[in-house]
């Protein structure tokens, strides 16, 4: 009996022990205590996806013009003569001067913008110079943009592409006093130098 009444008694001891955290104490000074450091999150900014872009017209294609050789018979050229000796005839009108042409050009209101660098380029230390070729339509809008010379980096090239048809606007090309559609020649130029 009593080794039953001290088995109880000791069952007590330890429940009590482990109610009042004792063996929390004892496992606190084993292991000690446990740094927790908070670390931030950093969220990335959410862009604005950009606008659609416009509708394009496309360019006409090119197409040479036709090269035409007449042959006149020495015949008619004889009785051509005659008619004209027997009866002179008017000097053929004037035809007008030929419309002078201006090509399209960059418009100071709207200055071409810098296309962003891309940050693969940049780390990958990349500069260069793209010649993009643009048919600009009569009302000054990108109808079309092609890269005439490379810079050497397709992601500066695609960035200069992007930018010419997201938000450039021209001065388009006349033909006398009318706006008319027509290809230009424009730059980019990459640099590291640059923000």
């Amino acid at each position: 009996m009593t080794a039953i009444i001290m088995v109880v008694i000791l069952h007590v001891i330890l429940l009590y022990g482990l109610k009042n955290g004792l063996a929390r104490q004892a496992l606190e000074m084993i292991t000690g205590p446990v740094e927790v450091k908070m670390i931030d999150e950093t969220i990335p900014e959410e862009k604005e996806p950009p606008p659609p872009p416009p509708k394009m017209e496309q360019p006409p294609p090119f197409v040479p013009p036709p090269e035409l050789a007449i042959d006149i018979p020495t015949e008619a050229t004889n009785a051509i003569v005659a008619v004209q000796t027997t009866r002179p005839t008017a000097p053929p009108p004037m035809a007008p001067p030929p419309a002078t042409r201006s090509p399209p050009r960059s418009d100071p209101k709207h200055p071409l913008t810098q296309p962003e660098y891309p940050p693969t380029a940049r780390r990958l230390g990349q500069e260069g110079t793209v010649v993009l070729l643009i048919y600009v339509q009569p009302d000054g809008k990108v109808g079309d943009v092609k890269v005439h010379k490379s810079s050497g980096f397709d992601k500066l090239d695609e960035a200069a592409v992007r930018e010419a048809k997201r938000s450039w606007r021209f001065i388009p090309a006349k033909e006398g006093a009318n706006p008319v559609a027509e290809w230009g020649q424009f730059a980019v130029t990459f640099r590291l130098t640059d923000q």
